[in-house]
């Protein structure tokens, strides 16, 4: 009996870990003018290959704390790599002189208070934090 529940507690983590992670949105200031993107800009954007918006603003992607859970579940949701891989990938292009990883915040407000100051400022947050100071520019749940 043991061994048929441990495989079964297993696929039941990670269904739930699976589900968590759905609500992660992409978003950006209430007034930036942007009504949505792509998940091939979203990429671009938290990748360094495009650094403008659809509005032409210089864009200023923002990450939340390298320990941060969200991050991590982001970046799986986003380009299916682990945070040690997104080091890596950032480490490579900066040696490189290619461009600059995403700007990071030290809390949640501050990524507030960025994303309603700088138009060009996108980020990603759990679906249940949004509030009226920000717009969803992307959701991954509604993805295929």
């Amino acid at each position: 009996m043991r061994r048929l529940l441990k495989p079964l507690f297993i696929l039941l983590l990670t269904l739930l870990m699976q589900s968590a992670t759905a609500e992660l949105v992409v978003v950006s200031g209430a007034k930036s003018g942007i009504d949505h993107l792509s998940r091939q800009d979203v990429v671009f954007l938290f990748m360094g290959r495009l650094r403008q918006l659809p509005t032409g603003v210089q864009a200023l992607p923002l990450d939340l704390a390298v320990d941060s859970p969200e991050r991590a579940d982001f970046y799986r949701l986003l380009v299916n790599k682990e945070p040690a891989e997104i080091k890596a990938y950032w480490s490579r292009l900066v040696f490189s002189g290619g461009t600059r990883p995403p700007q990071v915040v030290d809390s949640r407000e501050d990524l507030i208070r960025l994303l309603g100051s700088n138009p060009g400022a996108i980020a990603y947050m759990e679906r249940s934090r949004i509030d009226p100071r920000v717009r969803v520019l992307f959701d991954f749940s509604a993805q295929p």
